[in-house]
């Protein structure tokens, strides 16, 4: 089969194209074809080896997947061969077959397409616990979403209208603001040329917000952890903009609020049954329109440095798939 290589730590130009055997599946574990792949930013860092986390090598990029089973490893029960799955691997999916532990599976039904499904576990299922399990968020309360035309923003503010909060999309461009409307956003502050802090506090009429959904970190977290009201939620998700904040305890003191850690990855270990619940709603909501699930492009598999690349570049605007 093919498979999509990293050999040697570098660039996406480094990855190479290679033929390797297709893997069996053992106890526990079911034999998946890839249908599509899913690629997220953290891929640009996993192959530079600047990830939480280091595969050995060689390893394939690409950590979210659609396919069907091919086979069946011994003590596996309620799959079948044929069914179409998507799955969340952490890496290793850019490949033509995978093996899937099988409490991993997720089932897909005919009405949802394989680039859509693939690209639902890392952003959609990080906002969804982000929101239900962590933030609890409940239905008339205001989000504020940093980042909000990147991936997780994008999903922040669907999952957020879907769940009946009052969106406030934040980020750096008109062009990217405009992006969240179309998702959903009510209201949107542009913090590259507005004080974050005092546009929040404004369209909440001073109270502040319930909900701060932070995947960017930096700055803005001290910002808009100021813009958050009595007894808030500020959800730490991660740091795109590269600095981790260092935040100032007695504004959580003082304002009441928590600050809640969103590690999906360890919840999706730790909880697997609440993981695979808040899969199964999110394939509804994929399947009825309730989130798009937006495929900004798919590539064949030779050409996932390509997507990559466009990846690091920050040039995406929704899920890069790529075919085997």
């Amino acid at each position: 089969m093919k498979a999509i290589l990293c050999e040697r730590l570098g660039p996406p130009e480094s990855l190479v194209l290679a033929d390797v055997p297709v893997p069996e599946p053992g106890p526990g574990e079911a034999l998946v074809r890839v249908r599509a792949a899913a690629l997220n930013f953290f891929d640009t860092l996993i192959i530079e080896g600047r990830y939480q986390f280091a595969p050995d090598l060689p390893f394939s990029p690409a950590g979210e997947l659609c396919g069907e089973i091919a086979g069946l490893g011994p003590g596996v029960s309620g799959w079948r061969e044929g069914q179409r799955v998507l799955a969340y691997l952490g890496w290793g999916a850019a490949r033509d077959y995978v093996v899937v532990p099988a409490e991993r599976l997720v089932a897909v039904p005919d009405a949802l397409e394989d680039a859509r499904a693939a690209g639902l576990s890392v952003t959609y299922g990080t906002t969804l616990h982000a929101l239900i399990d962590r933030a609890a968020i409940r239905p008339g309360e205001t989000l504020a979403v940093l980042g909000a035309a990147g991936g997780t923003g994008l999903a922040a503010v669907e999952l957020g209208k879907a769940l009946g909060a009052r969106v406030i999309a934040c980020a750096s461009s008109g062009e990217k603001l405009a992006l969240a409307r179309e998702s959903g956003a009510d209201e949107t502050v542009n913090y590259a040329e507005e004080d974050l802090k005092q546009r929040l506090k404004a369209l909440t009429g001073g109270r502040g917000v319930d909900v701060v959904y932070d995947p960017v970190g930096g700055d803005l977290a001290e910002q808009a952890l100021r813009a958050t009201a009595w007894e808030g939620r500020f959800l730490v998700v991660g740091f795109a903009g590269g600095a981790i904040p260092k935040i100032p305890l007695n504004l959580v003191l003082l304002k009441g609020c928590d600050l809640r850690g969103v590690f999906w990855g360890a919840f999706l270990e730790r909880e697997p049954a609440r993981h695979a619940a808040n899969m199964e709603r999110l394939v509804a909501w994929a399947v009825d329109g309730t989130v798009k699930a937006r495929v900004d492009a798919a590539y064949p598999l030779a050409q996932t440095p390509a997507a990559l690349g466009r990846l690091a570049r920050r040039e995406a605007k929704g899920k890069l798939v790529v075919t085997p």
